[in-house]
């Protein structure tokens, strides 16, 4: 199958939860952006949750009330990069500003069920978008698509645990990297790297591949996927 390669970069408590707020006051956090820069992997794909708390403008897009779902799959190139900001939005809801110049352009991935209003606006702030899969968005597509017409050869994935969890499961993962911050989270209900997987899956195989350790304490783990 045509796909970038694909590395699944996340910084952990030392009990593996993802909270961005409880990961932004461990020491170490600054280690995990140049780790994630030392991947040689300019396009970055997150999931809705993280996008809505960290990228994405307040409130929700408010569709017309005519407004008809695309019902195919189509996308929309606007620019030509060595990389792009890739944001998972089922449905269509996330509101965004215009890119700014310093930096990388942003894509959006819906499915199909997404709006023709939504992706009206989208185009509107020349933000490049791919749909594809009817009720939720066919991550082996996405990847297809991202390749062969945006020329994407190596992407990390970013987080949230939910939308990394979519991508193992696909089988779409081919490395993990993770930076582990010297601290406990250890609250109940929090996100783990992966997560929501069913109860009767088996563990995902992994092959060690590296660890580096910086004067932080951050510890970082590479594996391999096994397929």
């Amino acid at each position: 199958m045509t796909k970038p390669h694909l590395i699944c970069h996340m910084m952990t408590s030392l009990d593996g939860r993802i909270d961005c707020a409880m990961t932004a006051k461990l020491r170490g956090v600054d280690d995990y952006y140049a780790t994630l820069d030392a991947l040689d992997a300019p396009t970055r794909i997150s999931g809705r949750v993280t996008a809505e708390l960290e990228l994405a403008l307040p409130g929700k897009f408010e569709a017309p009330a005519n407004d008809e779902a695309l019902g195919h799959e189509a996308f929309s190139k606007k620019v030509d990069a060595d990389g792009y900001d890739v944001v998972i939005d089922t449905h269509g809801t996330l509101l965004w500003k215009k890119t700014e110049e310093n930096e990388p352009p942003r894509l959006i991935l819906t499915s199909e069920s997404a709006g023709k209003a939504y992706l009206a606006y989208l185009d509107g702030l020349g933000i490049s978008w791919i749909a594809c899969g009817k009720d939720r968005v066919d991550l082996a597509r996405a990847l297809k698509i991202l390749a062969e017409e945006f020329g994407v050869k190596r992407a990390a994935v970013v987080g949230g645990g939910r939308i990394n969890r979519g991508f193992l499961d696909a089988g779409l993962i081919d490395e993990v990297s993770m930076l582990i911050g010297p601290g406990i989270d250890g609250r109940t209900g929090q996100n783990a790297l992966f997560d929501g997987r069913a109860e009767d899956s088996d563990p995902v195989a992994v092959r060690f591949k590296e660890v580096k350790t910086f004067p932080s304490g951050a510890v970082q783990l590479r594996y391999e996927v096994l397929k």
